[in-house]
């Protein structure tokens, strides 16, 4: 055989594997996708055919491949082993049987673009499927998060141990000691005492803050079964008074070791009104401050009385009356019953009737009720109700300024209700309307603004029960 015709033989069996190669591995890339790989496969098949069937892409006779003998049984182009990254050889420009398989048309790229653009598609449609979905996702976490939130605040469900929640529904709440010694700090705060109980300051977590009420007994052994009948009676009349111008009763504490008696209740901030009448220190009430503190008094013992059983006041003082941060009464009534001292004012609405008359006294005049010596409440009274001197004349001198007319108005009420024949004392009831005629405040100008919270949570719970 000429040189240079085996030459161009061995070229073009080169040339051919290399195509096979080139369409082989085409073929194994497209198999891996799902659009492309059948693309490929019928793109193969065309070419075969088309170097099998038509003449003019068909190689001379001295260029084809050996023909493998028919008892080998194997495919006549069998394809060769995938290499990594063939690189074939260019063709000589001179060889026209080159070019031509050059120039043969590559079918595989075509389902190369459409795999790309199927890519693309199904990015788009997984964006567009996916956005509104992730967005769904986080609307919902944010609604399950503030949900969440909101089912954790419950009426009472920030107070001692949730057990607050049941209060004013099953009763008065019993609480634990250790939960009012942390309220209270170890019980270090006293903010006030006296020969029958000991008042402690504290704060609920929630940051309420309470007023919690000791007696002064020490032991077991000092309380009697007398005082313990006492007890419970006194946490059963004060459980019934719900008024926003009393100091409400939330909760008891009743433990045997150590010995512990107290009672849990609101607090007023701003101290006593004695102490805003008789202590320089403490801020002075102008004239429209005192008469909304009487008309918030006078609310709440009209309420008391008018209950059933009636519920009078133990010990009506100054010092009983707490004021809030706005300045409004809250009647309060710590203490615990049982000494049975002489000196201990009688329990009865006529008695109290009289005692807010001397508290509306002392609010007036700025001096004190209750002295020893001759000055006494008694010669006050007595000397205004025979007319000497005139109320105008003794008005505390801290009051710059006041209405003339509602002073003697105020005057004459005040007369009526220390009237030493108690079946001529007005009513409460009495007291309260004529004394709103006087003022012109009406019961929701009287309560606290801003009451605490215990109160809002009572009136959510009150709604959920209704």
């Amino acid at each position: 055989m000429h040189p240079e015709i085996y030459e161009r033989q061995k070229l073009s069996e080169v040339q051919v594997d290399e195509n096979l190669l080139s369409s082989s591995t085409e073929i194994q890339s497209c198999s891996d996708r799902l659009i492309s790989g059948n693309l490929g496969q019928m793109g193969d098949v065309a070419q075969r055919k088309l170097l099998e069937e038509d003449p003019k892409w068909r190689l001379p006779q001295y260029f084809r491949p050996p023909t493998p003998s028919p008892k080998s049984g194997i495919s006549p182009t069998p394809e060769p082993s995938p290499s990594p990254s063939p690189s074939p050889s260019p063709p000589p420009a001179s060889s026209p049987e080159s070019n031509s398989s050059s120039s043969l048309p590559n079918p595989a790229k075509n389902p190369s673009k459409t795999a790309k653009n199927s890519r693309s598609q199904v990015l788009i449609l997984s964006g567009a499927i996916g956005g509104p979905l992730l967005l769904l996702l986080i609307i919902t976490g944010i609604w399950f998060c503030r949900s969440s939130k909101v089912a954790t605040v419950k009426p009472w469900a920030t107070g001692l141990s949730g057990q607050l929640q049941r209060a004013f529904v099953t009763g008065v709440p019993k609480l634990k000691r250790s939960e009012l010694e942390t309220a209270c700090e170890d019980f270090s705060n006293v903010i006030g005492s006296s020969s029958i109980c000991t008042l402690y300051k504290g704060t609920l977590s929630s940051g309420v803050e309470i007023a919690v009420a000791s007696p002064a007994v020490a032991s077991a052994k000092d309380w009697s079964n007398s005082l313990e009948v006492q007890l419970r009676n006194k946490i059963d009349t004060l459980s019934k008074v719900n008024h926003k111008n009393f100091v409400n009763l939330i909760g008891y504490c009743e433990e045997e070791k150590p010995f512990t008696r107290m009672m849990v209740f609101e607090y007023a901030p701003n101290g006593t009104l004695f102490e805003h009448l008789h202590i320089k220190e403490a801020e002075h009430l102008d004239w429209a401050m005192r008469l909304r503190i009487a008309m918030g008094m006078a609310y709440c013992l009209e309420y008391m009385h008018q209950l059933t059983p009636e519920v009078p006041h133990r010990n009506l003082t100054s010092s009983a009356v707490y004021l809030t941060e706005d300045y409004a009464a809250k009647i309060s009534d710590f203490g615990f019953s049982g000494d049975g001292s002489s000196d201990e004012i009688e329990s009865n609405l006529q008695s109290n009737v009289y005692s807010f008359g001397v508290v509306l006294f002392e609010m007036i005049t700025g001096k004190l009720p209750y002295v020893v010596g001759n000055d006494s409440l008694e010669d006050w009274a007595s000397d205004y109700l025979r007319g000497i001197p005139f109320l105008r004349e003794i008005v505390d001198p801290t009051l710059t300024s006041f209405q003339e007319e509602q002073l003697e108005q105020i005057g004459s009420l005040i007369k009526s209700c220390v009237n030493s024949e108690p079946s001529q004392r007005p009513s409460m009831r009495e007291v309260a309307a004529r004394l709103r005629e006087i003022t012109s405040i009406a019961p929701d100008v009287a309560i606290p603004k801003l009451s605490p919270l215990w109160w809002a949570e009572l009136e959510i719970l009150s709604t959920e029960v209704n």
